[in-house]
């Protein structure tokens, strides 16, 4: 029998296959003393069709080759015979007819069918999913290394696998040893993480103990900023969750639970779903609150979803506008504002109808009190020149654009110093709007952009020039600069990555009508540039080129 196999041994040191040998034998004294009770048949017949099942996964069990090394095997079979033990119990109970009220013993037998389920189960994880391999093995087994596996990966592991199998709180006590072991050793924690520990570990963050659901965010958390995982996170169904954190957890899972999305949303298709399981709303309270941290990760994320065209509709119904315009003023950190900014322009970029959102909330007040109080992003500046081809010449001059743009343009950053410039070339459509600029003094730093080493930069200088001087006065102040020839003349290098050349001939085709611009463009080597770009069909190029070659023999005047 098996009580004498077991016979003289404490419970710990019994042999794996000792408890194998003890369940199998309690199987057919259960289903003997089960179908022995009258009462409560339907639940007695889901307790014995449930029992019926276990020989077949104990056999499959034992046949694992690792089945005696892994202490997880020892310890499911010791729950299959307390199982085991208890449905006898309750069997001889309901025979007898000794149970205290039927609701109660009806709980008793559901409570049971449960612990059923779960032995099952956990049966079926130790050989389908491997676990039993995976707590047992040399990482060379796994394919990482040929050495054989530390005991501190072993124990990770053992970990990892323990959050698979068990009743809840087992699942909590290594929970709670694998947050140990992360704060003192993350390197290891990943290096043996599986697909299937973090489908456990996800399953965790819905767990009813506030405690269990915060050590769960954390050790996700920690796997997100990794970025060795996101494909299996979110495969495994860990936005959802998450989700919910941010809506309703504790404050470190608030914390944790955004700084998670805020790190996943990076990815244009992981944002995008995001917003499809209804993360915008927590996310855009959470900007209204008074954590900095919070604010800026859930700023950082609407920022990230904000780039996909197609959802940004429907963050503006759900009131991103004047959260993020509020947050631009008032954020808590530079970051924050920084990421409210760059969410403006996001939302500006294609849709008029979200422009003139921004603009009735205020947009370009705030957008002109950021830049002007800060670092200038050119993120700022990008959003302010996609409203203001909305906008009245008045409105522009009333509100103070223009001297906001030509303080970048003299002393921003030079992606700031192109988004202005961007800009100009933007109001500049009107001849009223050309001359206010030209007599505001855009021209010369606009001309000593032209010197910049960013092809970008050049370009839009040019084209900003090029807008201005078809007003004749605007022309004139081009002409007084000594070095806007020789920097417009650069231009013409016929390379394709100089993008700024078409501009650099229409600003020069105008200048031409100088003599003293048209010598100055000929002692440059001007012709030479530009008999190549007429071979490229650069528009005017021949035109300018046709009024050089005619004054080259015969300039000795000055214009």
């Amino acid at each position: 029998m098996v009580e004498d196999s077991m016979k003289g041994r404490p419970g710990d040191c019994q042999l794996t296959e000792d408890w194998l040998l003890r369940a199998q034998e309690l199987v057919p004294l259960v289903l003997q003393k089960a179908m022995e009770v009258k009462v409560f048949p339907g639940r007695w017949k889901m307790i014995i069709y449930k029992t019926e099942q276990i020989p077949s996964r104990l056999s499959d069990l034992s046949s694992h080759p690792f089945f005696s090394k892994n202490a997880l095997c020892k310890e499911l079979l010791q729950a299959v015979s307390k199982t085991m033990e208890e449905v006898i119990e309750l069997a001889e109970i309901c025979v007898q007819d000794r149970y205290e009220g039927k609701l109660r013993m009806q709980n008793d037998l559901d409570s049971l069918s449960g612990k059923l389920d779960l032995n099952l189960r956990d049966c079926s994880h130790l050989i389908k999913t491997g676990v039993l391999g995976e707590a047992t093995l040399p990482v060379s087994v796994t394919g990482t290394s040929t050495e054989p596996e530390s005991t501190d990966h072993k124990n990770v592991r053992e970990l990892l696998a323990r959050l698979q199998i068990g009743h809840l709180e087992a699942k909590h006590r290594a929970l709670e040893s694998l947050v140990e072991v992360m704060n003192e050793d993350e390197k290891t924690f990943l290096a043996v993480l599986g697909r299937n520990n973090i489908s456990a570990l996800i399953q965790l963050l819905a767990a009813t103990s506030p405690c269990i659901r915060e050590k769960a965010a954390m050790a996700i958390c920690s796997i997100v900023e990794s970025q060795s995982y996101d494909n299996w996170l979110i495969s495994e169904g860990v936005l959802p969750p998450l989700i919910r954190l941010v809506e309703s957890g504790s404050a470190l899972c608030k914390e944790k639970a955004a700084m998670s999305l805020q790190r996943l949303s990076t990815s244009a298709e992981t944002a995008r779903e995001i917003v499809g399981h209804g993360g915008a709303q927590p996310l855009l309270e959470i900007c209204q609150t008074s954590n900095s941290v919070l604010q800026a990760a859930a700023a950082c994320t609407l920022k990230n979803m904000s780039t996909i065209p197609e959802v940004r509709q429907s963050l503006a119904e759900e009131g991103i506008v004047p959260i993020m315009i509020n947050l631009l003023g008032n954020g808590i950190l530079l970051e924050s504002k920084d990421y409210a900014a760059e969410c403006l322009k996001n939302l500006t970029a294609g849709s008029e109808n979200l422009r003139n959102n921004v603009i009735s909330e205020g947009g370009i007040q705030s957008l002109l009190v950021f830049i002007d109080g800060t670092h200038a992003k050119e993120s700022a500046i990008e959003a302010l020149r996609n409203l203001v081809s909305l906008v009245p010449t008045e409105v522009i001059t009333s509100l103070g654009v223009l001297p906001c743009l030509l303080r970048v343009l003299r002393g921003g950053s030079l992606g700031a110093q192109q988004a202005a410039a961007s800009a100009i070339c933007v109001i500049s459509s009107s001849p009223e709007m050309k001359k206010i600029l030209g007599e505001a003094g855009f021209i010369p730093p606009l001309i000593k952009m032209l010197e910049a080493k960013s092809n970008s930069v050049r370009e839009v200088a040019a084209q900003a020039i090029a807008s201005l001087m078809t007003l004749s006065q605007n022309s004139n102040e081009v002409k007084k600069d000594e070095n806007s020839v020789p920097n417009l003349v650069t231009l013409l290098d016929s390379s394709p990555h100089n993008t700024a050349k078409k501009y650099a001939v229409a600003c020069l085709v105008n200048l031409a009508l100088s003599k003293k611009c048209k010598k100055l463009m000929i002692s440059h080597g001007a012709i030479g540039y530009l008999k190549k770009l007429v071979e490229m069909e650069v528009p005017s190029a021949k035109k300018l080129l046709e009024r050089l070659e005619r004054g080259n023999l015969s300039i000795f005047s000055w214009n």
